[in-house]
């Protein structure tokens, strides 16, 4: 116990003591939790669908553009961007009785980075 074995220029070596130490990551609690609250965010079919929706878009998009392109009911339409906005991945502004709705840039680049990593898979 206490020992582990490396190679060496192919040789094994035995070092004593332990061979793992503590780490750490530079992250405040703080930080971890809205990363967590994001992350889970995106965790949805429906809320990933209406992000995507939303960031691919030209223009803002109004909430009864979104119902139709995703085939869900209005009520978990209204939760998803509920949730997104809450999350820091949507922006709103309401014009008279609808609301619009564009993507933050962390979400943008996120979707980015997403599709980055599918390009780097399927290579």
């Amino acid at each position: 116990m206490g020992e582990h074995t490396t190679e060496n220029e192919g040789t094994a070596t035995r070092n004593e003591g332990a061979c793992c130490t503590t780490s750490g990551h530079s992250l405040t609690e703080q930080e971890v939790a809205t990363d967590v609250q994001m992350l889970s965010t995106l965790g949805n079919d429906t809320r990933y669908e209406t992000l995507r929706l939303i960031a691919e878009a030209d223009e803002d998009v109004c909430v009864c553009e979104i119902e139709p392109s995703l085939g869900v009911s209005q009520s978990a339409v209204s939760q998803a961007l509920s949730r997104l906005f809450s999350a820091g991945l949507v922006e709103r502004r309401k014009e008279g009785r609808w609301r619009y709705y564009t993507a933050t840039p962390r979400a943008e680049r996120l979707l980015d980075v997403l599709d980055e990593t599918r390009a780097l898979a399927d290579g």
